[in-house]
């Protein structure tokens, strides 16, 4: 594990641990309370999406893992909140191998607990950015886990909303997609405008001002991110209309509380 000194700027709020404060978490300071109360100021839901959204990849995770995939590449994976994607998945198959990735120094803190897998399986983690694709791509700790003639669930959950078009969101997960095997999955998770316009603005202005891009998408700018893959019923839906279960905590929410898209597809 990296030893560096690192400076975690607590001082300033930070996306992933305002995530964090979002599903209860600990890991989060003053800086990242205060712009949550912001965002929540515009968007009073901002916890029940949050919470929604994991829910989603929980799911989303179960499924591919009930489905054959043993391999999964997880990026801009956040500070580590059980269960992580490689829990659910070797609950399924214990086999089951998964790559964390992220570059945020607060996340690279506390890689240790996504290090904890099943003794059959395997699990490492990469500091990097999803903004530079062949780095994570041409990472020693990705080769040594995972093998890419062999299909990968590829996951980019409450991430890309991160990535504006500015910066080549969709270009950068074509080249990821181009990367894997067929039969590989694609998993994601993104914030949308199409049911509270107003609010989604807003709290991406909250976010911007924090420092942090962040653009929300529609579902036909969302619906791109996987071109050439056959989506998996129900299709593009809202978080919590993705395969609910009964044991979900909040499946009688409505849409524009959500306000995040989920899918998930398979590569010919």
């Amino acid at each position: 594990m990296d030893e560096r000194v690192i400076d975690l700027q607590i001082d300033r709020p930070h996306s992933a641990r305002m995530y964090d404060y979002y599903l209860g978490g600990r890991t989060n300071f003053t800086a990242d309370r205060e712009a949550v109360g912001k965002v929540m100021a515009v968007f009073p839901q901002a916890l029940v999406a949050a919470r929604a959204n994991r829910d989603f990849v929980h799911r989303s995770a179960r499924y591919l893992a009930e489905h054959g995939i043993r391999q999964f590449l997880d990026i801009g994976t956040g500070i580590p909140t059980s269960p992580n994607l490689h829990e659910v998945a070797q609950r399924v198959a214990p086999q089951a191998r998964v790559v964390y990735v992220d570059n945020d120094p607060i996340v690279l803190t506390h890689a240790q607990a996504l290090l904890k897998s099943s003794q059959e399986g395997r699990t490492a983690y990469v500091s990097a950015d999803l903004r530079s694709p062949e780095t994570i791509l041409a990472a020693p700790e990705l080769a040594e886990t995972l093998d890419l003639d062999q299909p990968v669930g590829l996951s980019l959950n409450a991430v890309l909303h991160f990535v504006p078009d500015a910066d080549g969101a969709h270009a950068i997960v074509e080249r990821l997609k181009a990367a894997l095997a067929p039969g590989s999955a694609l998993v994601i998770s993104h914030g949308t405008r199409d049911f509270a316009p107003a609010a989604s603005d807003q709290t991406a202005s909250v976010y911007r001002s924090a420092g942090t891009s962040a653009q929300a998408r529609t579902r036909a700018e969302f619906a791109r991110f996987f071109e050439g893959w056959q989506l998996v019923e129900p299709g593009i839906a809202v978080t919590h209309r993705w395969r609910p279960e009964e044991t979900d905590h909040l499946s009688d929410i409505s849409d524009a509380e959500a306000s995040i898209y989920g899918a998930v597809a398979f590569k010919p």
